[in-house]
């Protein structure tokens, strides 16, 4: 079989000016065509090899082209592929089950959709109908999806292409320890960022706002991390208010972060929970799951033309099954721990990592200059040099300068040393 010819960057690149809306960028000065995933590891159309450390952004949770996942997705392409959720077919109600089992608490009625963007917004009209209260808090620097309500709460600004928000939205101060928004340091602050949101629902709202909304690790802020205790103040002030508690784990969820869900690091449940991305680990599925008694009151009509359909749930229902097969949470817990560490012997040799942050395999390292501005010029010169040296890691923060790295759970130990002896000689070729 002769080899497939590919069109390359260079053309792929034309055809973006022409067809694809200009929204869209694309990492790299330099970017490869990716033609080929397998497990840890990508191929581009020259045939060169690279480990992926940013997993499609938290979606590869299992490993690109999973045999085991992909085999049972392939036989049900095969059988059947769609009819739509408003008929009965058995995948969509047994994956509802079986996260009704890995959910923490009482979470137990699911709505399946698509995309993370539907998982949010659909959280947010289900607390509203709950509550009778369409106010929402949200934080600074969180990101929570395109639609026109996912771009109102959020609170990055470049995310936010709608120059008329949606109204009755607040914003509390996000838990950025490293550059705490209230000036406080982490040791003497009492929480004063999760007091906040008491403040904010006392001076901004009418004093009963439906939700709260937060990712439980902020990732497009640039992997921040709450400090212990965090969440369990700000439950306790949404309790007093009759204030919903939504926790958006369209990044976190499904073993990111050594734990099933984010959230459970942090010792609370949340009301309503959005969850997609890795459920199906690059088929696209998503849900927001809540308690029995919070999902009832969704009674009037609602469906999901693709939500839930027999291909993309097979597909979930694979993915949990392999989660716990493989132990992929201890694995995640294990080489996360590993990359910190390496990290931190590394930045006492760099100065450019100002911090570094993370649960499990979502960790994050901010290049800053000596003064702790953002050094986000840098970071891009390095991830270039790493791309081209065979490994492929994310970037995020508010100001692009934190290096994100958020790799397939199936990972290993030697391919975390591999990568951090890769990032120390960039950083000592570059005198950073």
């Amino acid at each position: 079989m002769a080899e497939k010819a590919y069109i390359g960057p260079e053309a792929i690149i034309e055809k973006k000016k022409k067809y694809i809306m200009p929204c869209l960028g694309h990492f790299y000065k330099e970017p490869r065509q990716f033609v080929k995933g397998s497990m840890q590891y990508l191929y581009d159309s020259e045939g060169r090899k690279y480990l992926d450390c940013f997993a499609g952004v938290s979606v590869m949770n299992c490993g690109h082209c999973n045999p085991e996942i992909t085999k049972k997705v392939q036989e049900q392409v095969g059988t059947l592929q769609h009819v739509c959720n408003i008929y009965l077919t058995e995948n969509f109600v047994n994956l509802a089950e079986k996260l009704a089992e890995v959910t923490p608490g009482k979470l137990q009625k699911t709505f399946f959709c698509s995309t993370g963007s539907e998982a949010t917004e659909g959280a947010l009209l289900l607390a509203s109908i709950y509550t009778g209260n369409n106010e929402i808090i949200a934080l600074r620097n969180g990101l929570h999806g395109r639609t026109k309500l996912g771009m109102s709460v959020t609170g990055i600004q470049m995310w936010r292409t709608d120059e008329n928000p949606v109204g009755g939205i607040h914003f509390a101060p996000n838990p950025y320890c490293y550059r705490c928004p209230l000036g406080k340091k982490r040791e003497t602050c009492d929480l004063a960022c999760a007091n906040m949101v008491e403040d904010v629902i006392q001076t901004s709202t009418a004093g009963h706002p439906g939700a709260f909304i937060a990712e439980t690790i902020q990732g497009n802020a640039g992997i921040v991390v709450p400090p212990e205790g965090y969440f369990q103040r700000v439950k306790e002030i949404l309790a007093q208010h009759n204030t919903l508690f939504i926790a958006d784990e369209v990044q976190t969820g499904f073993g990111r972060t050594g734990r099933m869900f984010a959230i459970e690091n942090f010792g609370v449940v949340p009301d309503i929970m959005a969850v997609a991305k890795a459920l199906g680990n690059g088929a696209p599925i998503s849900a927001f799951i809540s308690t029995a008694e919070i999902a009832d009151t969704y009674t009037r009509p609602g469906a999901s033309t693709l939500g839930g359909n027999p291909v993309s749930t097979t597909a979930g229902l694979a993915v949990l099954d392999y989660i716990e097969k493989h132990d992929l949470c201890q694995n995640a817990s294990e080489r996360g721990e590993q990359l910190r560490a390496g990290l931190r012997e590394i930045q006492k040799r760099h100065a450019i990592i100002g911090d570094i942050r993370g649960l499990g395999l979502m960790t994050g390292a901010e290049f800053v200059h000596a003064d702790k501005s953002p050094a986000a010029a840098e970071l891009d010169d390095v991830l270039e040099t790493l791309k081209d040296r065979g490994f492929i890691i994310g970037k995020n923060g508010v100001a692009r300068n934190v290096m994100a790295f958020q790799p397939p759970l199936v990972i290993t130990a030697e391919d975390i040393d591999n990568v951090l002896n890769a990032l120390e000689m960039v950083l000592t070729e570059k005198k950073l």
